[in-house]
């Protein structure tokens, strides 16, 4: 565990704002997953930052949430459908790469369209 991590967990009296790292840090998230809690509505900043600003959390706020087991299943499945969607698309923008005799029948006849 990193250190940081670790002081920070450590601590008695944790202050009672915490950056985006330090609630993901809190809540054991990435912080690239309180992102993705925060787009789906899950998990609400303090005030109204800026979209490109730093986002803070009140630490009383998150305990109560560490301890919601119904919060934590909402969580966890709003990370797991954002990268269920994420992975959708990918197999829908993926170039065909087999080959002109195994696509047969399903693949679609194109017509010349250059002129």
């Amino acid at each position: 565990m990193n250190q940081d991590i670790e002081k920070f967990l450590n601590l008695k009296n944790p202050p009672g704002r915490l950056t985006k790292e330090q609630a993901a840090w809190f809540l054991g998230f990435t912080p690239d997953e309180i992102t993705i809690l925060m787009a789906s509505g899950v998990l609400k900043p303090l005030g109204h930052p800026a979209s490109n600003g730093p986002k803070y959390f009140l630490a009383a706020a998150l305990e109560d949430l560490r301890r919601d087991e119904k919060w934590f299943n909402k969580a966890s499945e709003a990370i797991v459908e954002y990268w269920r969607y994420k992975n959708s698309r990918k197999g829908k923008n993926a170039p065909d790469t087999r080959s002109h005799s195994q696509q047969g029948a399903d693949a679609p006849e194109f017509a010349d369209t250059e002129n």
